[in-house]
């Protein structure tokens, strides 16, 4: 996972994982905290036990039919289609998930439930004060506060052979040796074990990771941002919140949770077992890495789920990339080596034209910066396509190839003017399409392209005369029809 998350140009300043020994630790004294403060009870519950399997079926190994929405494929903890929070034994038809097998019985086992009921007003007054959430992670976290009889307590154990070993912080848990913390429990912690692990490799002391974590020890000045789907949002709004707050202790929540809705697959959903969909190991396989960054951040479901298709895929490559940045990038650059060689030439100062587009330019580029501070990641993405499309309009504008013919100084000036234009698309298309920046610094030689732009007035000032180039070569080929239709026969599920 962390190389393909490398290869799509995903960083990380550590790489943790749930299992690690600061994870155990960590996940263990929040389950002491919170029995401290009364909020873990233990609960004799059926449970389904697989006579087939030989083992219990733990909420997400047995789905049913969804009593609220009637989904078919609804797990045992929650319905990813409707979101409703379920037990096992509220579904209807159930059978394993790991067999398929509906040779399954009820039997009883003890487990411990975190008593999110009993922090319900505090959660909601919390939530209340988030007025800059997006609309979709405030609405399924009070949907939950509210669905039924309201917030429900939650297991945070398993009968499972791997996993965190229950304990009541450094003590053993009295019947429950046997057990194991649930996912959903001990994985949000990791993000604080993680942090730990991260100054533990860099050779650092506790302080230094307490700072982005305690609000007692540095973390008020932190801003705390949460990226997920929304079959996430309850237990990242809700349940971890709680664990935090119910520990009495004074660590740091999130600021912003910034929810997505479901991308979809050519009308349906992506599927492992039916080969439906393109999944992140094959894409790469498949065509550039930034070809799927832009499509899918240009396209991301923020709003409402989004239906990737192969035709709209192509569009995005074909119209966005090839035929405006790519096509701006190559005419440029082709037309000054033809006509200057591979030097930026001088000309004259800058004129109307591009006084005028630099005033436009730093308009449509302050709506940029504002979408990506604020996370409107769609709204950026047109931002950003329409600061490339300006730069193809300046240039039809400005002809430089009729210039050349009756004022070789204006041309030269366009040129220049133009190569400054590049170099700024290639500083702010980083998040979106960071190989295609880096292509386009070695193209221009340029070792410092990575600071975001104050002043346009200076910034397109940057590249002088002389400054040497190459020609990039084709920034983005374009996807045919017949490859079109290839990749989504390929990729159908028909031959599963």
């Amino acid at each position: 996972l962390k190389d393909i998350a490398d290869d799509f140009y995903l960083s990380f300043d550590f790489f943790g994982r749930s299992s690690s020994k600061r994870n155990h630790v960590m996940t263990q004294h929040f389950a002491g905290k919170l029995y401290e403060s009364g909020l873990i009870k233990e609960v004799i519950e059926d449970q389904f036990f697989s006579l087939t399997d030989n083992r219990f079926l733990p909420d997400r190994y047995i789905e049913g039919t969804c009593p609220s929405c009637g989904y078919k494929k609804a797990r045992g903890d929650q319905c990813e289609s409707c979101t409703k929070q379920l037990n096992p034994t509220d579904l209807i038809e159930p059978k394993s998930a790991i067999s398929g097998t509906a040779n399954i019985e009820r039997r009883q086992t003890k487990h411990l439930y975190l008593r999110q009921s009993k922090m319900k007003e505090r959660l909601r007054e919390w939530i209340a004060n988030k007025k800059n959430w997006p609309t979709l992670s405030t609405s399924i976290a009070i949907k939950w506060l509210n669905d039924g009889e309201g917030l429900q307590d939650r297991g945070i154990t398993r009968d499972l052979k791997w996993g965190i070993p229950v304990k009541r912080g450094k003590e053993a848990w009295p019947g429950l040796e046997d057990k194991v913390f649930y996912v959903w429990f001990d994985a949000p912690i990791e993000y604080i074990s993680a942090t730990a692990e991260w100054a533990d490799a860099n050779k650092m002391t506790d302080s230094e990771w307490e700072r982005w974590w305690r609000t007692d020890k540095g973390a008020s000045d932190v801003y705390y941002i949460q990226f997920m789907a929304k079959d996430n949002i309850p237990f990242h709004t809700l349940s971890f919140p709680a664990t935090l707050m119910g520990s009495n202790e004074a660590w740091k929540l999130v600021d912003y949770v910034k929810g997505f809705n479901w991308l979809l697959y050519e009308g349906g959903k992506f599927s492992t077992s039916e080969n439906r969909g393109v999944f992140m190991d094959k894409a790469l396989e498949t065509l550039p890495a930034d070809y799927w960054r832009w499509w899918l951040l240009s396209n991301a479901p923020e709003t409402s789920d989004t239906d990737f298709t192969w035709d709209s895929f192509q569009n995005g490559v074909n119209k966005d990339l090839s035929d405006v940045l790519g096509n701006f990038v190559s005419r440029v650059t082709k037309f000054c080596l033809s006509k200057y060689g591979k030097k930026i030439p001088a000309g004259d100062n800058y004129g109307i034209l591009e006084t005028d587009l630099i005033e436009n330019l730093t308009e449509k580029f302050d709506s940029y910066t504002s979408n990506m501070k604020a996370i409107e990641i769609r709204k950026a993405a047109a931002d950003l396509r329409t600061l490339w499309s300006m730069g193809n309009e300046y240039l039809q504008e400005s002809a430089p190839w009729v210039a050349f013919k009756n004022d070789p100084a204006r041309a030269a000036c366009i040129i220049r003017f133009s190569f400054n234009l590049i170099a700024f698309y290639a500083c702010v298309s980083r998040p979106f399409i960071p190989a295609t920046a880096k292509k386009i610094d070695l193209c221009l030689s340029l070792t410092d392209n990575k600071n975001w732009p104050t002043s346009l007035n200076n910034w397109l000032q940057k590249l002088k005369a002389d400054h040497r180039f190459t020609v990039p070569n084709n920034l983005f080929e374009k996807l045919s029809d017949e490859k079109k239709e290839e990749l989504k026969s390929m990729f159908s599920g028909s031959g599963a």
